[in-house]
């Protein structure tokens, strides 16, 4: 009883001194000041019962209470309100309390102060993982709408520009056999290089569109990987020779093994890959392909004597437009010495990949142009045995799953009927 008189003894002071200090303008400090006077209530009530949960509801408005400033800025500024009370309740009572007196007022209401900071830091830490949350779904929303906006224009230039590409393909073939043998022959060969490299640009982007849009459609033919392989040395044997580089491709177990796969897709993402190593590996550097047999897979790897690839960018370098250094230093052609381009190659090796069933990852030691830690490509392709569609397989194969979840469910929920028959 005596603990409650003191607190009533000092609750004017001890409102005023709180609405004073914390709350700036009288508009403002009127309707703290209300809000302390509830607060001071459900304490005295809180040190006559012995129960915190009188205090519960202003905590949880309190708690709940930061604005989208306060939210935004990362201000705590309810904790700090709690905490100023608890150091002005010392003050109070200190200066207009006996010591007896004020140290069984403190006592009693010290710990129901901690609970109320503790009450209503949860609180605020709650409001506040809601409120980050609720911007990271805004910030995920938009960067899928520009995903789905990038691919969209992707879809729609690479079939704008082949239209007139083709024209302009056709016209040349035509001034080129007008000029055959005259000095403009050399001119219109070098237009058909470009030409040639903007339609594999284009195609790129036809193919990066369709698998955005999982419209990529694969003709499971049977295969030797061996086979495929052999194909690719002898298409990209005038480049190694150019660059003085050494192609190694090794017999393992599994390369002569047949397998069910888009031998044409196949050999595409392959040659990127091989494609990507010559262009960061250095003249006179070493490409090796090898691989090994795995429960359902054969593993084809593709190792390089290269630059490598700085852990940061083992990832990254499988979205589309993925580079590697600085774009404005590439050079031009497209298998030079860190040689330039779109950068959808090894996207559209991810996405062809994938639609097989299988994956491809990258290990590299780092990034360093003097020491040449290289790079190892690794690819996974299931050993299929039948030319069947993974996805159509997967469709299958949910399609037996809900079939036996039904036949079981249906079981369990049937009576038994023991009447005779």
């Amino acid at each position: 009883m005596a603990v409650q008189e003191s607190l009533q003894k000092i609750r004017p002071i001890w409102i005023e001194r709180v609405s004073r200090e914390l709350a700036r303008g009288e508009g403002v400090r009127v309707g703290f000041a209300e809000q302390l006077e509830r607060f001071y209530e459900l304490l005295e009530q809180t040190v006559a019962t012995g129960d915190t949960a009188w205090l519960d509801p202003i905590l949880y408005d309190w708690g709940r209470s930061p604005t989208e400033t306060n939210l935004e800025e990362g201000d705590y500024y309810v904790s700090f309100v709690i905490n100023r009370m608890i150091a002005l309740i010392i003050e109070v009572t200190s200066n207009n309390l006996e010591k007896e007196e004020a140290l069984e007022v403190l006592a009693a209401v010290i710990p129901i102060f901690t609970h109320s900071l503790s009450v209503v830091v949860r609180y605020e830490m709650e409001t506040r993982v809601a409120h980050i949350s609720n911007e990271l779904g805004k910030v995920q929303e938009k960067l899928q709408e520009l995903d789905r906006s990038k691919s969209s224009f992707i879809s729609v230039a690479a079939h704008e520009l082949k239209t007139p590409l083709t024209l302009i393909e056709g016209y040349t073939s035509m001034m080129a056999d007008v000029a055959k043998d005259t000095q403009m022959d050399s001119l219109l060969q070098g237009v058909n290089t470009g030409i040639s490299r903007l339609r594999r640009i284009i195609d790129d982007m036809i193919d990066v569109s369709l698998i955005d849009n999982n419209l990529l459609t694969l003709n499971f033919q049977p295969m030797w990987v061996s086979h495929l392989l052999n194909l690719l040395k002898n298409e990209l044997q005038k480049t190694i020779t150019e660059r003085k580089q050494t192609l190694n491709i090794l017999e393992f177990e599994g390369s002569d093994l047949m397998i069910y796969a888009d031998t044409e897709r196949l050999y595409q993402a392959l040659q990127n890959v091989l494609t990507n190593s010559i262009k960061y590996t250095p003249d006179k550097g070493t490409i090796t392909i090898n691989g090994r047999l795995l429960p359902g897979f054969v593993e084809i790897t593709v190792t390089d004597t290269g630059i490598g690839i700085s852990p940061e960018h083992q990832a990254t370098i499988f979205e589309k437009f993925g580079q590697l250094g600085r774009t404005d230093l590439h050079s031009s052609g497209r298998t030079k010495f860190k040689g330039g381009g779109p950068g959808l190659g090894l996207s559209i090796t991810r996405g062809i990949i994938e639609a097989h069933g299988g994956t491809i990852w990258v290990e590299s030691g780092g990034y360093d142009e003097v020491k040449l830690p290289g790079s190892t490509f690794h690819i996974l392709l299931p050993t299929r045995s039948e030319a069947t569609d993974p996805r159509i397989a997967r469709l299958f194969s949910n399609f037996e799953n809900q079939t036996k979840e039904s036949e079981i469910s249906v079981k369990e929920n049937t009576p038994i009927n023991n009447s005779p028959a």
